[in-house]
């Protein structure tokens, strides 16, 4: 049935009860105030009724000024003051004026004074003077300790200062409770009896000579005490001077069952036990605190144990051992789970433990797991980056020592465990640190075992292969792996509580809160498991280069093997994977050739020529592949070994030439693909523009057209075809650049040259050009070459000028220039319209 009501008439409802939610503030604002009045007068009167309203207020009636602090607080300084005073000179009279009064005076005023400041908060708390009471009680507690030091110092000096002081702390802490308990208004008299209650048994197992175990005993037992007073007591100050004693005396009792683990293990077991019991009850007394505890109890119970088995075991077995023992506790997540109490039935006696204490249980394990982990690391890390830094020839035959020999043989079933450890649990962060553990366990093993060469070499091989194999089909890796959780869900429960969705029919259709969609998981199981697989792939396929590296015969087999491997990868694989593995098979490809070359005794500049071949297989399996980012990929990286091979014949131009014009030919077959066109089509005219270079170069050709006109050719063609296309392209476009590279260099040389022969071939060269740019109105061809033509003309003439000029008298040059002024000036209207008409022409040329 449908009973929401219509829009106006829920906003009415709304707007009602919001005007009664406003009265009823309203109303308890006005007693509120009306309550501070009544406690403060003076500071009620004074300053409340005016305070936020703008208004200053009125003075009072005495003319004086507005208190700025409560009575209570300046009675709570005044106290506090006056206590401070009477300790001071109770102190200084008991240390300072005891000696001069007599066995009975003493004892008079120890009892008047003592007793009076005991008995005095009984008749002030009578009064309801709370604050006195506090102060004066305060006193008595100090005078307590005074009487007990002044007894010690007159009845009892020849007794033992520790066994006096534990005696007078239990004797104290005892009265001091009791006074507490009578006097229940009174809030320090318990604090300080709990503070006192942490001295005796410490101090006592001291004074009868306990070595460090008894008195972490006594610590422990103390602990205990403090537990029972922090879970069964009310007064929160009670309680946290409980649990401050508490943790740190635990921490005292920890830290000497932690050494005893260490140095005398069937001493320091109990001892470690005993705190993991007390902590684990706790941690099932208090929810909030579960998970800590019970951790801390993990931790103690893996030290107690592992410390017995260290004392049992080899030292090559101490670390598994521990591992051991954090593996048992770790295995309580799923031992202590309410399905597990299920399964097991009742005739099992099975429990089911709180989620905050398997937690806790847990998470210890798993740490000492971890540690264990990191302790079994070093000999993977030797494995892997043990042959990269080698200190033998290439192709020695000799191999360099390896480090860590001496290191515990154990590590491997150490990361045996954790992976298998991992494997258990069906989260994709589990899986990916279980097959790490794989990796470095078989990274790990040729050292841990000492292995041969051969017998390491095909390890990291076959490590290479499997991971590369997971990379690509990572499927057995995934079975059992639990869909992920949202991120602001725990595993098994909902993402949050269910609330109805707004709508007409809710009186909270319109203003209530939506809360967030819960958000997918962000890395696919699949990518992340695929990506740690084939990152430990790459780094073995590295290793296993850098160690095939001693033998000839194992550097061919290595880099075949990984070509294989790699190029079934870029075929096979998905995603950004394909890209990496095509780039490393060409680089595997790029080792083989150099291997190739090497073992041929080849030089460097056969070597240069024998490295096209990778660049040239790349080109031509990207033809066959045409798109796709892997065959990009592969090409880039044949490109650079390309640049590799240039760099290498570089020393000796003339093969240097040679790999420029095969590099221009691999260039020019690319440039048949449309999808390459551009790009390779410069790249394989530069390539050839510079072996025609260098091989001039090689030749002494030292005539600048000769380097020129093999640019100026081609880009005149490649600009007659453009022209063809689209008519409509600027001259300066098509021909400009190609004219450029031979006229302006041509020009510079002839203006240097001497002879007769350039100048002249340059002129008729200019005039040709300028005579085709009149012919087809091309500006380009019309500026360049007659600018060409003039300046090669005037260099011609120059000679003849300067002689001319110097034969003619001194005045004449002067009287010229006069004469040419003039004409300019009466002719100025009609060169002006010539010059434009000239620009226009040349404007409308192409």
């Amino acid at each position: 049935m449908d009973t929401s009501l219509p829009p106006a008439d829920e906003l009415v409802l709304v707007d009602r009860e919001l005007a009664q939610l406003d009265a009823r503030r309203t109303q308890l604002l006005a007693r509120r105030a009306w309550l501070i009045r009544a406690l403060y007068p003076p500071v009620a009167a004074a300053a409340r009724p005016w305070a936020g309203s703008g208004v200053a207020a009125p003075p009072r009636p005495g003319g004086g000024p507005v208190a700025d602090s409560t009575p209570r607080s300046a009675q709570n300084v005044l106290l506090t003051l006056g206590g401070t005073l009477l300790t001071i000179a109770a102190v200084a009279f008991t240390l300072v004026s005891w000696g001069s009064m007599g066995i009975g005076g003493r004892a008079a005023v120890l009892l008047v004074v003592t007793s009076a400041a005991l008995a005095a908060p009984v008749a002030l708390l009578r009064k309801g003077l709370v604050s006195t009471a506090e102060s004066v009680g305060a006193l008595g507690l100090v005078l307590m300790v005074l009487d007990a030091y002044a007894l010690h110092r007159v009845a009892l000096a020849g007794t033992d200062g520790l066994g006096y002081t534990a005696v007078a702390a239990a004797v104290l802490a005892g009265a001091w409770t009791a006074y507490g308990s009578a006097l229940p208004h009174l809030r320090i008299p318990r604090p300080v009896a709990v503070v006192a209650a942490q001295l005796p048994l410490p101090l006592g197992v001291l004074a009868a000579g306990g070595g460090p175990t008894a008195f972490a005993w006594a610590a422990l037992v103390t602990v205990a005490a403090d537990t029972a007073v922090a879970l069964w007591t009310r007064p929160a100050a009670v309680r946290i001077t409980a649990v401050t004693g508490a943790t740190a005396l635990g921490a005292w009792a920890l830290l000497t069952g932690a050494w005893l683990s260490l140095t005398s293990p069937w001493s320091g077991a109990p001892l470690l036990l005993a705190i993991a019991a007390l902590t684990l009850y706790v941690a099932w007394r208090r929810p909030p605190l579960a998970a800590a505890a019970s951790a801390l109890a993990g931790l103690s119970t893996v030290a107690a144990l592992g410390g017995l088995l260290r004392a049992a075991v080899p030292s090559a077995w101490e670390v598994p051992g521990y591992v051991l023992c954090g593996l048992v506790l770790a295995a309580v997540w799923r031992v202590g789970t309410a399905d597990a109490a299920v399964e097991a039935g009742p005739s099992r006696g099975a429990v089911s433990l709180p989620r905050g204490i398997r937690l806790g249980l847990a998470g210890a394990g798993a740490g000492v797991l971890a540690l264990g982990a990191l302790w079994a690391l070093p000999p993977a890390a030797v494995g892997l980056l043990g042959p990269v830094g080698r200190t033998t020839e290439v192709w020695s035959g000799e191999h360099a020592e390896r480090a860590l020999t001496a290191y515990p043989a154990t590590a491997a079933l150490v990361l045996l465990v954790a992976a298998l450890a991992l494997a258990a649990l069906p989260r994709l962060w589990a899986r990916c640190g279980a097959l790490a553990a794989v990796w470095s366990l078989l990274t790990a093993l040729p050292v841990s075992l000492d292995l041969p060469y051969a017998p390491t070499l095909a390890l990291q091989l076959l490590t290479t292969a499997a991971a590369l194999a997971l990379a690509v089909r990572p499927g057995p890796l995934l079975r059992g792996v639990r869909p992920s959780q949202a991120p602001d869900a725990p595993a098994g429960q909902p993402a949050g509580p269910a609330v109805p969705p707004p709508g007409p029919g809710t009186p909270w259709g319109t203003w209530a809160p939506r809360r967030p969609q819960s958000r997918a998981t962000v890395v696919e199981p699949r990518t992340a498991l695929g990506w740690c697989a084939y990152a430990g792939g790459l780094a073995s396929a590295v290793s296993a280069v850098a160690l095939a590296l001693d033998v000839r015969g194992a550097t061919f087999a290595t880099l075949g093997v990984l070509l294989a491997l790699l190029t079934g990868v870029a075929v096979l694989g998905a995603g950004a994977r394909r890209v990496v593995s095509a780039c490393a098979a060409v680089l595997e490809a790029t080792g083989i050739v150099l291997a190739v070359a090497s073992a041929a005794g080849f030089e460097d500049h056969w070597t240069a020529l024998a490295l096209l071949l990778v660049p040239a297989a790349t080109a031509a399996l990207g033809a066959r592949k045409r798109t796709g980012p892997v065959a990009l990929a592969a090409e880039i990286s044949g490109a650079s070994v390309g640049l590799l091979a240039l760099g290498i014949a570089a020393s000796r131009p003339a093969f240097l030439a040679l790999a420029l014009a095969l590099g221009g030919v691999i260039a020019a077959a690319t440039a048949v693909r449309p999808e390459r066109r551009v790009f390779a089509s410069w790249t394989a005219a530069v390539l050839f523009l510079l072996a025609t270079w260098v091989r001039l170069a090689v030749s002494d050709v030292t005539t600048p057209e000769a380097y020129t006109l093999p640019v100026t050719l081609p880009a005149l063609a490649v600009g007659f075809l453009r022209r063809r296309r689209d008519p409509e392209a600027a001259s300066w476009t098509a021909y400009g650049p190609g004219l450029a590279v031979t006229l302006l260099p041509s020009l510079v040389a002839a203006w240097v040259d001497p002879d007769w022969v350039r100048p002249l071939l340059l002129g008729v060269a200019a005039l040709v050009v300028t005579l085709l740019g009149a012919r087809f109105r091309l500006q380009a061809l019309l500026v360049l070459g007659g600018t060409v033509l003039a300046l090669d003309g005037l260099h011609e003439l120059a000679p003849y000028v300067v002689q001319a000029v110097g034969a003619l008298p001194r005045w004449l040059p002067p009287a010229l220039a006069g004469l040419l002024l003039l004409a300019v000036g009466a002719t100025y209207e009609q060169r002006l319209r010539e010059a434009r008409r000239l620009r226009e022409r040349l404007a409308r040329m192409r």
